[in-house]
């Protein structure tokens, strides 16, 4: 019998609250099956942030953000940044001693997908927010000597060579977040090689978020329930059997919909719901050790439109563990179909799919 998680999910609504089609233009959201739609993840409080001097609360993750979103006034490379925020902590910067740099899960949940230019959440009070790639303390599994960043501008995340020049935003807080932990356990230098945890400021010290839950999955059939989440998963992440058009991928989560019927209610998830699953110690695919997955791709379409260009969607680069965008019309990415768990009563019916 698959066993339901009690507890908030650990991912969030993307912030988006308008549908477009593929040539970018405005629609209903009703019935549409994009993330306006279903609006999956944990909501958004009202005020999200509360300031608190030279700090801001977020009061969706409990976390404490400096207000100034550019503390160093110029671009470091990630040790020089890692550095910086030690430097903080020795001057006990605003009263505090333990400012971080943040793991990528914590960067990415500032993150707004209905808004752009900064990709902050409308009415934001941050000051100095430099529309560029600020570093995260994850180390990229695919290559030990590059990091994760994300662009302020339009909410892309990918990674770089640890001796590039990138902004910083330290972070502070962790003790009831909801977010969860990335995976990451080791550190890495520059050049890439293992180093020692202890006092590096990585990822891999401080491990903050939600613990993964053991075992993480639990297999039924042909789905995948991720305990971590709540969320279940097809466990052939490919859907259509070949790439996609946007258009054709939330088509296609219809239609399974309307030959299988019943328990579940399938979907196109949206861009947080495919990054929770990202492992960040591995890659290739950057999923969890021991997942349950197979036929997976090398990019998923998400089923959140990008406002930068909304003729453009997000999409999830699984053997990277990257997030970046696709134009709509074409058939660039794979389809992994996801759903809640089903109350215990219609779990029974999962052994029939």
């Amino acid at each position: 019998m698959l066993s339901r998680r009690k507890g908030m999910s650990a991912y969030l609504q993307t912030g988006q609250i308008t549908c477009h089609d593929a040539r970018g233009l405005m629609i209903d959201c009703t019935g549409s099956g994009q993330d306006a739609d279903i609006r999956s993840g944990v909501s958004w409080p009202a005020p999200r942030f509360e300031v608190l001097d030279d700090a801001v609360l977020d009061r969706l993750t409990r976390l404490v953000w400096t207000r100034n979103a550019n503390m160093a006034e110029f671009p470091m490379a990630w040790q020089e940044a890692l550095d910086y925020i030690a430097t903080m902590n020795r001057d006990n910067v605003f009263g505090f001693t333990d400012w971080r740099l943040p793991n990528r899960r914590e960067l990415r949940s500032l993150m707004s997908h209905q808004t752009r230019k900064p990709a902050l959440p409308e009415g934001h009070p941050f000051v100095n927010v430099f529309s560029g790639w600020y570093w995260t303390s994850t180390t990229a599994a695919i290559n030990t000597a590059y990091a994760w960043y994300i662009h302020m501008e339009g909410a892309r995340m990918f990674y770089g060579q640890k001796e590039q020049f990138f902004l910083l935003w330290p972070v502070r807080g962790n003790g009831d977040t909801i977010l969860p932990a990335t995976g990451q356990t080791r550190c890495y230098d520059a050049k890439g090689q293992v180093v020692a945890c202890a006092g590096s400021g990585q990822d891999g010290e401080f491990r903050s978020g939600v613990r993964w839950p053991e075992p993480r999955f639990e297999e039924a059939g042909s789905v995948v329930v991720d305990r971590l989440t709540n969320l279940c998963w097809r466990s052939s992440a490919d859907l259509t059997g070949r790439p996609s058009t946007w258009e054709e991928a939330l088509n296609a989560v219809t239609d399974l919909n309307r030959q299988r019927g019943g328990t579940y209610s399938w979907r196109l998830p949206n861009i947080n719901e495919l990054e929770s699953l990202v492992d960040c110690s591995a890659h290739s695919p950057a999923l969890p050790h021991g997942h349950p997955f197979r036929d997976f791709r090398e990019g998923y379409w998400s089923s959140t439109t990008s406002l930068f260009e909304p003729d453009w969607a997000w999409a999830l680069y699984l053997s990277k563990g990257a997030v970046g965008v696709g134009q709509k019309r074409g058939a660039h990415f794979s389809v992994w179909a996801v759903c809640d768990l089903p109350s215990r009563e219609g779990i029974a019916g999962v052994f029939d799919l």
